[in-house]
């Protein structure tokens, strides 16, 4: 890991992290933090050792050239980048979730979260659940009911609690049946949820778009399906019991406020 010395001294910071494999299903959650990271032309400022971390048979090194020529090797590591949106500045955490010795991955990464300083730490995930996908994508946030597995998420949430870092851990229930990436409905479900921690008006840019596209297309699929259809009206008929639309309506018309005001 190189110097974090960029990340001293900053402006209201804030850092959002996300992970991929087991804890982004649909890469909804490292969608957020890649929109993010395009969002504020974010730079690069380091990234961490793979070679302790990684099992490069799982998670292989990636071959590509270059407009010129060129062949690169690129390593499978999580890498920070640090933005800025306003006056506020965003430091941005994403890479695959590591196969190796997570308490001290967890520890480098406290450890740089620290020097920021931030006034939030916002780690971003995301689940295969029985959600349909014609309904807004729930997104829970600090679950401490859950009992069971978890993943580096979990484990980093808990490092940042013992650190005494103020962090919030937000999950997308991503509709199982259609669960191949992207989901931009599900990134967008948890970029409105960072925008309300945040209090600050994030541009969705196409995600809306994206969103609504990507429903039709799982529309069309669907009505070819009879029994997958039924299934469909049977997870919407439970999800409608139990949802509770006036606190939805609520949480939009806030975000709506917040980015006519940008």
């Amino acid at each position: 890991m190189s110097s974090t010395s960029q990340l001293r001294g900053l402006t209201h910071p804030a850092v959002i992290a996300a992970f991929t494999g087991w804890n982004d299903a649909g890469e909804a959650a490292s969608g957020v933090v890649d929109h993010l990271v395009e969002l504020t032309s974010a730079e690069f400022v380091f990234s961490i050792d793979p070679d302790d971390f990684y099992d490069f048979t799982e998670n292989r090194p990636m071959v590509s050239n270059t407009e010129t020529g060129e062949r690169l090797l690129r390593w499978p590591t999580v890498e920070v980048f640090l933005g800025k949106l306003g006056e506020r500045h965003l430091v941005l955490v994403v890479g695959p979730e590591p196969n190796y010795h997570w308490r001290e991955f967890c520890g480098r990464l406290v450890s740089a979260i620290r020097s920021v300083e931030p006034e939030h730490v916002i780690l971003l995930g995301a689940m295969l659940a029985d959600s349909p996908h014609r309904r807004p994508i729930p997104v829970s946030q600090d679950s401490a009911e859950y009992e069971g597995p978890t993943g580096i998420l979990g484990v980093l949430a808990q490092a940042c609690r013992d650190a005494r870092l103020p962090v919030a851990s937000l999950w997308a229930a991503v509709p199982h049946y259609v669960s191949d990436p992207p989901n931009p409905k599900a990134t967008l479900a948890l970029l409105g949820k960072v925008e309300d921690i945040l209090d600050e008006a994030l541009d969705v840019c196409d995600l809306p778009e994206e969103a609504s596209a990507w429903e039709g297309r799982v529309n069309d699929l669907a009505a070819g399906d009879p029994d997958v259809e039924q299934y469909i009206t049977s997870l919407e008929e439970n999800y409608d019991e139990d949802a509770e639309p006036g606190d939805m309506i609520a949480e939009e018309f806030e975000r709506y406020l917040r980015r006519r005001e940008r």
